[in-house]
């Protein structure tokens, strides 16, 4: 399965942007599905992620401003960036998951990857 992210850009602070990944297959047998970021010079983090059951998880820098949300029928990931910040910029991630997080699914590295879009937040 082959994923690729779309709807990234430039915004200006406390503006929205959606982000949409579409797998090229069946995202129902993921464990776990979410997006990663990479801002230049920091580490690649996981912000927010979603597995089969229970309440999503969403990273401190995150909670409260952002929302992820999966489409089986579509084979789709989105993530709404809300009240974005200059320090949201960073290339983000789609990842998924599948037998490596059948119990934790939000340390565990993810196994599949699309190949980033920019998000920059500026004035």
């Amino acid at each position: 399965v082959q994923l690729a992210e779309s709807g990234g850009g430039l915004v200006q602070p406390g503006g929205s942007l959606r982000l949409s990944c579409a797998a090229s297959g069946s995202i129902f047998s993921f464990n776990a599905m979410g997006w990663y970021r990479q801002a230049p010079g920091k580490e690649r983090e996981l912000i927010a992620a979603k597995n089969r059951v229970g309440s999503p998880y969403y990273g401190e820098s995150v909670k409260g401003r952002f929302t992820i949300s999966k489409d089986n029928a579509k084979n789709m990931l989105y993530l709404q960036m809300n009240s974005l910040k200059p320090e949201d910029s960073a290339v983000y991630y789609c990842a998924a998951c599948g037998l490596p997080c059948t119990t934790q699914w939000i340390t565990t590295p993810y196994d599949y990857w699309g190949q980033g879009t920019q998000v920059t937040v500026s004035s």
